[in-house]
């Protein structure tokens, strides 16, 4: 099953801040220092059909909305942005996060269970950013990866 970044995206930084986005959510852009290698990891992850106007930037459709990876931005993203999956399964969760170590990531915290009642791990993409993989038993995933809560 290919990696959807779907729906809800969850980007949090800094202390108590948290931006919450549904699949109405049109762009998240990650600045990259080589977009080969981040295009490489992504598409190894599932995602397809890029398009890349030129050598700085290219855009993935993510459902509704839209994946980029921008060169121009260089690593001068907003550090400690952390992107949520959820997963269907407990079980998932580990898949999920060795199936990114096998296409360049880097586990940083290996799937376990959480204190909420679910089980949580995360990975790291080639330049650094976290994504979260979660599996939450009070959560439904629709066939279109939404979420119900």
């Amino acid at each position: 099953m290919p990696f959807r970044p779907a729906v809800p995206v969850q980007l949090s930084y800094g202390i108590g801040k948290l931006i919450a986005w549904n699949n109405e959510s049109s762009l998240v852009t990650l600045g990259v220092t080589d977009l080969h290698r981040a295009r490489s990891f992504y598409e190894a992850m599932g995602w397809s059909q890029a398009q890349q106007p030129d050598s700085e930037v290219c855009f993935f459709q993510a459902g509704g909305m839209v994946f980029g990876l921008w060169t121009a931005l260089g690593g001068h993203g907003a550090p400690g942005i952390e992107l949520a999956h959820n997963v269907r399964t407990p079980e998932d969760v580990g898949r999920g996060t060795d199936r990114r170590r096998e296409a360049g990531g880097r586990i940083v915290r290996p799937a376990a269970p959480a204190d909420w009642g679910g089980t949580t791990g995360a990975f790291a993409d080639p330049d650094g950013y976290v994504w979260e993989v979660a599996h939450n038993p009070s959560w439904t995933i629709a066939d279109d990866g939404s979420i119900r809560i």
